[in-house]
This record gives C-alpha cells, sequence and structure tokens, in this order.
C-alpha cells in the first residue's frame, strides 16, 4: 500500500516507477512474475511495450529486449536501462494496406503494426517470459505462444479490456491463465493482469 501511494504521484513519470521498483502492472502479478524469474536459471525476456517495467525485468533476468513503436518514449526510456537490455525502436507507418496490422487505440488505427508484432522473430530461442504490453496486442499473443520456452510464462497486461479477453480465451486449451486483478502503480482503479502459463494444469 505504501508504494502504491508514493506511485500516484508518478503517472507517466518513469524516474518515479524506476525508482520505486515496480513495473506497470497489477501488483499481484508483478509479485508472481518476481517468484517466477527468480525460479528459472538465466531467463531470457521479449517485451513488447518498454516502460520502468524493462528496468524492473532487467534485474530480475538474464537479458532483455524490448520493442518500443514511440520514438520519444524509447529515448527517455534508453537512458534507465542497464547493458543487460536490448530496447529496438520499431516504426509503425500509417498504411492502407488491407493485410496490415492494425492497433485500436484512438489516433493509430491506420498504423500498420507488422513488423513491431514480428520483431520477436528478428531473435533466436525461446524465451522463458514473454511480456504483452504495447500495441497490437492480439497479434503479439499469437506470436508469443510460439516462442515460449517450456514452462514459460506470458504477461498479458490490461485485460479489463473485452477484446483481450477473447483474444486469451482462444489459447485457454494450450494455457493455464490466472487474471490478478488489484492495484496498479500510479493509477487510482484496480485493473488486470493476465498471467499464462506454459501448459495447463492436471
Amino acid at each position: 500500500m505504501r508504494i502504491w501511494l508514493k506511485s500516484l504521484h508518478g503517472i507517466y513519470d518513469v524516474h518515479a516507477l524506476v525508482a520505486l521498483d515496480v513495473p506497470w502492472w497489477a501488483f499481484g502479478a508483478a509479485d508472481s512474475v518476481d517468484g517466477f524469474l527468480a525460479g528459472r536459471p538465466a531467463p531470457r525476456v521479449f517485451e513488447w511495450g518498454s516502460g520502468a517495467s524493462s528496468v524492473w525485468l532487467a534485474k530480475r533476468a538474464a537479458s532483455v529486449v524490448s520493442v518500443e513503436h514511440d520514438e520519444a518514449w524509447a529515448a527517455e526510456i534508453a537512458q534507465h536501462l542497464p547493458g543487460n537490455v536490448t530496447l529496438r525502436h520499431v516504426v509503425a507507418p500509417d498504411s492502407v494496406e488491407p493485410d496490415a496490422v492494425r492497433s485500436h487505440r484512438r489516433g493509430e488505427e491506420n498504423r500498420d503494426f507488422r513488423e513491431y508484432v514480428g520483431a520477436i522473430d528478428a531473435q533466436d530461442g525461446a524465451f522463458d517470459l514473454i511480456v504483452i504490453d504495447g500495441r497490437a496486442r492480439e497479434a503479439c499473443l499469437e506470436r508469443a505462444v510460439r516462442r515460449l520456452a517450456p514452462g514459460g510464462l506470458i504477461v498479458f497486461d490490461n485485460t479489463d479490456r473485452r477484446r483481450y479477453r477473447r483474444a486469451i480465451a482462444e489459447h485457454a486449451g494450450a494455457f493455464t491463465v490466472r487474471t490478478m486483478r488489484g492495484l496498479t502503480p500510479a493509477l487510482p482503479y484496480p485493473t488486470r493482469t493476465a498471467l499464462l502459463s506454459a501448459g495447463r494444469d492436471g
């Protein structure tokens, strides 16, 4: 509660959230991910959507690859990143092509996020943890399920949104899904973060 109260003064202030050592997910999800990473040898992380989470993950993983579409935000985050983080700025250009990968974010509906979503395919090997917290999240999930290491974990943030829950439900047969609802850093209301564990229980 103390950290949450302090974080309320730091909305969109990456300096404040980095200082508090919190990712911008529900606190319960962050605790679960912390424990998960502690139990993996030299965990590899891939992340769509950079921020305070990138720094938080870097302290708990051997390597982090973070993909960001916003150039100004990427430049801001880059000032905080340690050497085990690779930050990639991937442009999402305007496009009228019918097969473009779209985001539902207001003002970005006409941009093509194909290269952004496909950035994971430029990386070798599987990832212990994959974080989906940027744009075109449904398309990111489709890529993530193919690149997850055995026993790996996917973090899908902001699953208050119905379209995200529908996307997750399409993979419910292959994953154990836990939805963590609760207080979230820098927000005065609770949110939901879903954790998808590779392989179903039982």
